[in-house]
């Protein structure tokens, strides 16, 4: 395993995120070096203890491992390409938000150039770095994943899922699929009370504890999605669940009704299609097989 004396490492890029993983490396004792196009943005690392790279060739050079956490896939490769050579026999850890498309073309770029490739998806925001919460997803080299794995933790918990470079990226979209499409909902919500002159403040109030408690019926929809079988008892019917009287009230508040008619519209397929009678969890079915 490494130890914080064994390793240099080096951070190519320093916006928020770049610098707080840079920040808590820097704290736990390893010689960091640190670029960014904008020179002044690694200022405050340095007075932490971080050593300032003129070039991304001089940060390369300077460590065996080197963490990418640029704006995206285009940037990486401005960046790197022309350091492939220098980068031959260095783990290449890349946290810039790829899609997997890009994840495993990366790693095929990198193993071409001798370098080993691990892929990352940040599940946090940079003050949780180092934090209670903080979680970190990665695939590629299962190589460099253990022999950095006390490294990697420092950011937060970490999880491998195997070879296939890609999987992080999907698992980290896939999670945010699922908090962006919440995030509307809640938006939605305090827009409908809006009128009534609720503050978003108030309405919050009362969706936090709501949502969170909903969020127990992941584990039964999975269970239903994953046996394959929607007419299981104990289910919210799908005619029990359509939501006209939900977009009515939202014309009625005079707001729009986009958030809510995507979901009414995956239901709907389905009722169409004779299923009315069956679970809320088969609009999956609808989300697989786009219309």
């Amino acid at each position: 395993m490494t130890t914080n004396n064994s390793v240099q490492v080096s951070v190519l890029g320093l916006g928020a995120m770049g610098s707080a993983l840079a920040g808590a490396l820097v704290k736990a004792g390893y010689a960091t070096a640190v670029w960014n196009r904008t020179p002044e943005k690694a200022d405050d690392l340095v007075a932490q203890g971080a050593q300032a790279a003129a070039t991304a060739g001089d940060a390369v050079r300077a460590g065996r491992l080197v963490i990418a956490c640029l704006l995206d896939h285009a940037s990486v490769h401005e960046v790197l390409d022309p350091l492939s050579s220098e980068l031959a026999g260095r783990t290449l850890v890349n946290v810039t938000t790829t899609s997997p498309a890009q994840s495993r073309e990366l790693a095929a770029w990198a193993a071409q150039a001798g370098v080993a490739y691990l892929d990352g998806g940040i599940m946090a925001v940079p003050h949780m770095i180092g934090r209670p919460g903080s979680s970190i997803l990665y695939s590629g080299s299962a190589e460099a994943f253990d022999q950095y794995k006390p490294l990697l933790d420092l950011w937060g918990s970490s999880t491998y899922f195997g070879e296939d470079a890609g999987l992080a990226s999907l698992y980290d979209l896939a999670l945010l699929a699922g908090m962006y499409v919440m995030w509307a909902g809640f938006m939605h919500g305090a827009a409908m009370v809006a009128p009534a002159g609720v503050t978003a403040g108030e309405f919050a109030a009362m969706a936090t504890p709501w949502l969170t408690a909903m969020t127990g019926a992941f584990q039964g929809f999975a269970a239903v999605v994953d046996g394959g079988d929607y007419t299981v008892e104990g289910q919210q019917s799908l005619q029990f669940s359509n939501l006209s009287d939900l977009l009515a009230a939202s014309s009625d508040q005079g707001i729009s009704t986009e958030v809510v008619a995507m979901v009414q519209r995956l239901i709907q397929r389905q009722i169409d299609a004779g299923h009315g009678e069956e679970g809320f969890a088969r609009i999956i079915e609808s989300i697989r097989q786009p219309g």
